[in-house]
């Protein structure tokens, strides 16, 4: 319990809770106070996070500063997997044969936008199960179209993108919009290596049209011509001022690109000559940097909380689980791609991504030639998924939206996500193995179901479960705003994401001998 002075204030450091205890004060609040720094991650004790009484105010300020290192895909899948690294995980190469050994601890990549990561117990046996959390990590954005120069208008320089799924929506306009993601270049042996970069500033806008001007302001609105972002001032057309100009090769991939943001690019990552750039990934996304926010510091406003709040949930919750827990199973974490548009491509949970990862496992582990349909039939068997991807938090200026004793709240603990038509994976099994975990680990379940009247929104689930054989729930941190360039979740509940995931860990292998 936090106290407080009779003015309402923490009386002292040590009394204010862990996420604003490190050099946060809020009788002196400075904008910097809420703000994170990549010097700064993780900010805490790893060994904290392993006290009997579980904490998880612990993984607010990481959470906050993941968050905003880490603004596209590209940069929170390398954030996140060389956080597993630093705790043990080897990385293995789809290309290579795999050496998987009971004790060890692995991770995979695809694309360098979705990851698995497993650790098998040291007590593991051919045909025992799997125990897996998996989400999506991309997010809406809008991307950089292939050929992005477009045609200078009335003195703006512009730039040409596509809304990856419902990006570009009205929460866009008039945000301060950041560039970053993946750049493949052509070193001097000729080889081709992938770059990350971030710009690190405001390089783009959408404005809107003030609404003095009638019903031309008030939508709805073209996003091919009336929202197309603008980077730059050229009215050299009028001043008759020309500014030295940019040297790009014609027919290079740069001479697509405007050329200030190639060289602005190429001057980020140090690379002298442009025609070396053989293509990019590149999205905008809001610069704004995620905060703890309210009175009493109990939200956390952030850009992209769909769904890598779920996925850095599940990370953490991999890593702190103990090796001497379940040591009789493999514990998984998947983070995929393209769960916004579909996840039909080969890095997203429709593929083949994580089923050959498990066929993998077994061929390594089972014993010369037993690895067959009958041992991987057992696996699945065996095994158990928990779909993680946000969930609607209650909305308190919208209660008829909700469906009585389904509306989950901020800072209370993971929502489990119900839905007859098969739009989630949950069902009464499920339910209450998941319950029997929550109920070991002191996590609290809250529930979600949509109304009759309204529209389910979908999630990996369904998908992964069917196409795996593998028993299933859908459940989620819950969070405001979705599908909103800046949401909002409860600054407590990355921990208690943590809390929950890690006891599915520890406590699936006793816990499914109930259920057998």
């Amino acid at each position: 319990m936090v106290r407080k002075t009779s003015s309402g204030f923490f009386s002292t450091h040590e009394e204010l809770p862990y996420r604003v205890a490190r050099g946060y004060d809020r009788r002196n609040m400075s904008h910097s106070a809420y703000t994170a720094s990549s010097t700064s991650l993780p900010q805490y004790d790893e060994h904290e996070s392993s006290k009997k009484e579980f904490d998880p105010s612990l993984y607010t300020l990481p959470y906050v500063n993941f968050m905003t290192d880490n603004p596209t895909i590209f940069h929170a899948v390398d954030s996140l997997t060389k956080r597993l690294e630093k705790h043990g995980y080897k990385y293995l190469n789809e290309r290579s044969l795999w050496d998987i050994k009971p004790g060890g601890k692995y991770y995979t990549k695809r694309n360098d936008s979705s990851f698995v990561a497993f650790a098998v117990g040291n007590d593991y046996k051919p045909g025992n199960g799997i125990a897996i959390v998996a989400g999506h990590i991309d997010a809406l954005t809008a991307k950089l179209k292939p050929v992005s120069k477009v045609a200078n208008k009335a003195g703006y320089i512009q730039l040409g993108v596509a809304p990856y799924a419902g990006g570009m929506n009205s929460t866009w306009w008039d945000r301060d919009l950041g560039i970053g993601g993946r750049v493949l270049v052509r070193t001097s042996s000729g080889k081709i290596e992938t770059q990350l970069v971030n710009l690190g500033w405001p390089i783009a806008r959408i404005p809107t049209l003030a609404p003095h001007f009638g019903a031309a302001a008030q939508g709805p609105f073209n996003k091919e011509t009336q929202m197309v972002p603008i980077i730059g001032i050229d009215n050299s057309d009028i001043t008759g001022e020309h500014k030295p100009s940019i040297e790009i090769k014609p027919g290079t991939f740069a001479a697509t690109q405007p050329p200030k943001l190639v060289d602005a690019i190429c001057g980020r990552l140090g690379i002298q000559d442009y025609s070396s750039v053989v293509n990019w990934e590149l999205e905008l996304f809001d610069v704004m940097p995620a905060q703890v926010g309210g009175l009493d510091h109990e939200f956390i406003f952030a850009g992209r909380i769909d769904d890598k709040l779920c996925c850095f949930a599940a990370v953490e919750g991999l890593i702190e689980s103990a090796d001497s827990d379940s040591p009789g199973i493999i514990k998984m974490v998947g983070c995929f791609d393209d769960e916004e548009i579909g996840s039909y491509l080969r890095q997203g949970a429709r593929s083949n991504f994580m089923d050959s990862i498990i066929s993998r496992i077994i061929e390594a582990t089972a014993s010369s030639g037993s690895a067959g349909p009958n041992v991987k039939g057992q696996v699945l068997a065996n095994s158990f998924l928990v779909s993680s991807d946000v969930i609607h938090a209650v909305n308190p200026n919208f209660l008829n939206a909700y469906l009585e004793n389904h509306a989950p709240r901020l800072n209370i603990g993971v929502a489990v996500s119900a839905d007859p038509n098969g739009n989630m994976t949950t069902d009464s099994m499920s339910t209450a193995l998941l319950k029997r975990v929550a109920d070991k680990c002191g996590s609290t379940l809250q529930v979600f179901q949509i109304r009759n009247d309204s529209r389910s929104g979908g999630t990996i689930g369904p998908m992964t479960s069917s196409a795996l054989g593998v028993r299933a729930i859908d459940c989620g941190i819950p969070q405001l705003s979705m599908h909103s360039i800046r949401a909002t979740t409860g600054s407590l509940d990355p921990g208690l994401g943590v809390k929950l995931y890690q006891g599915f860990f520890d406590h699936y292998e006793e816990v499914d001998k109930e259920f057998q």
